[in-house]
């Protein structure tokens, strides 16, 4: 039986979702059915499929009360669009059905859990808290627990904030018992806490897994942490970043720390996640296969008021991410399944560059490009730039300087008509002066990968899908370059 809150938005979602032409969505990019789609949530694995969650306001294309939207996949980008999950229907949610996890449990049945956030008047001012709750279901359809909520301001340390504590992830260990990080507000900033449960359903405090300190940003968000070719890796997304060279920049940022656990969480490196300018609230699941896969809100809450008029759906994920460690780097690619979509490949040898030329064949809004670039000579060049999304009036530029080291990412003129975010810079690590710049892009968005994922950097366009050049120019000298370009195509 689900509740009227429930079928109302199902219904919504059933009559509006066909409306959206297929025109404004990506082609193998999640979106919401119609409306506002933001954090990825309940990123797993159930029934041998892929299942992803969403924060989910289907009335509007603005942050609203918060549901739950839901698909699923068998490789990561075709995907089946299922029911709306979850709704504010329990006064324990009914400031809304905030972000989360999922599993599958031994008895076949899958179990989310979310954030409940709660609102009531004190003294005449409202009050939001905050505490997890669980939902168990078939894949489709879900019942919320009749003890929720599971975690409350009664499991929290001293000096934790109940006002701000959510966005459980919860995995099983091989021991068979549950585990589920959350973050919280501490008197030195942001933190992560440790629960952990013998059934899934009882939960305990165990330990704070990391802290703050008010050195990277203030309140932390949407944590997850698990291992990975023998380390243990924490990823955060914190509000209210100060900038730390070109590491880190201000505002919402995205944290990766890879360390040790034994008990206890020792970090070795702290670097950026994506050093782009939409990215956000980063979730992964372990595939059947074995492989750790990441994917994220492709948005920044700076930029969310910069909507295109009378669009019916806004927001959408970064492409899922194949993760690993390399040389002490957390390494990002996109799923492999990826090559299965490629079509038409224009591939290019040894070409000279310098004043500014287009390729025959290298264009487009739908595709998955590489371009190597090195330096000819000893002397070098000054600046390599590739322009994409292109018309004469509108264009996106990555620029490569070799004696910083510095890539830039522009989008000052991909036609945005508001004042946002539109430049980010960092710094790259050329192998012998050679540089390999990994592009894929999807209508209104791109993802850079660069030098086989030691970096992503994730921005969304605004040029209409007629704006489809891309050129290549060095200046201070003489660039060979090689280039690899296909089309994609869903079948």
């Amino acid at each position: 039986m689900i509740s009227e809150e429930l079928r109302k938005a199902r219904e919504f979602e059933a009559a509006y979702e066909p409306l959206v032409p297929e025109t404004e969505r990506p082609l193998f990019h999640v979106t919401a059915g119609v409306g506002w789609l933001n954090d990825p949530n309940g990123f797993s694995v159930y029934g041998g499929e892929y299942h992803l969650f969403y924060q989910y306001h289907p009335y509007s294309t603005h942050w609203g009360p918060m549901h739950w939207g839901h698909l699923k996949t068998k490789d990561f980008l075709k995907w089946e669009r299922l029911p709306v999950a979850l709704a504010p229907d329990r006064d324990y949610d009914n400031g809304g059905c905030w972000s989360g996890g999922a599993l599958e449990l031994p008895d076949g049945r899958q179990l989310l859990m979310y954030t409940g956030r709660r609102t009531q008047e004190e003294n005449g001012v409202e009050i939001a808290y905050q505490a997890q709750c669980l939902a168990v279901g078939d894949g489709r359809d879900y019942q919320k627990y009749e003890g929720n909520p599971v975690l409350t301001a009664e499991h929290l340390p001293g000096g934790a904030s109940p006002y701000d504590f959510r966005d459980p992830k919860i995995w099983r260990e091989p021991d068979g018992t549950y585990h589920a990080v959350t973050v919280t507000l501490m008197e030195d900033g942001g933190a992560v806490l440790l629960y952990a449960s013998d059934d899934g359903f009882s939960w305990r405090f165990e330990s704070v897994l990391a802290r703050c300190r008010n050195e990277y940003g203030a309140m932390w968000e949407c944590p997850d942490f698990f291992p990975l070719d023998g380390k243990q890796v924490l990823i955060v997304s914190p509000m209210e970043m100060r900038p730390m060279g070109l590491e880190f920049h201000t505002g919402y940022g995205t944290v990766c720390m890879i360390g040790r656990y034994d008990g206890a969480f020792s970090r070795e490196s702290v670097r950026s996640l994506d050093y782009g300018l939409d990215f956000y609230a980063a979730q992964t699941l372990e595939t059947l296969d074995g492989r750790r896969v990441m994917i994220a809100w492709m948005q920044n809450w700076a930029t969310v008021a910069c909507q295109p008029h009378g669009i019916r759906c806004f927001g959408e994920m970064t492409i899922p991410r194949e993760l690993s460690i390399r040389d002490g780097l957390l390494i990002q690619n996109p799923v492999r399944e990826l090559e299965r979509y490629r079509v038409n490949p224009v591939i290019y040898r040894d070409i000279l560059v310098t004043e500014e030329i287009s390729l025959g064949g290298v264009r487009g809004r739908v595709l998955d490009m590489t371009v190597s670039v090195a330096p000819t000579s000893e002397s070098g060049y000054r600046c390599f730039k590739i322009r994409v999304a292109k018309d004469g009036e509108r264009e996106t530029v990555v620029q490569y300087a070799p004696e910083s080291g510095v890539i830039t990412i522009d989008r000052s003129r991909c036609g945005a008509p508001y004042e946002m975010p539109h430049v980010r810079q960092f710094l790259a690590r050329p192998q012998s002066g050679k540089l390999k710049l990994r592009f894929i892009m999807d209508r209104h968005s791109l993802e850079l990968f660069v030098n086989d994922g030691e970096q992503a950097a994730s921005l969304l366009l605004c040029a209409p899908e007629s704006a489809d050049v891309i050129s290549f120019a060095a200046d201070g000298g003489i660039v060979r370059m090689d280039v690899e370009k296909y089309g994609l195509e869903m079948p």
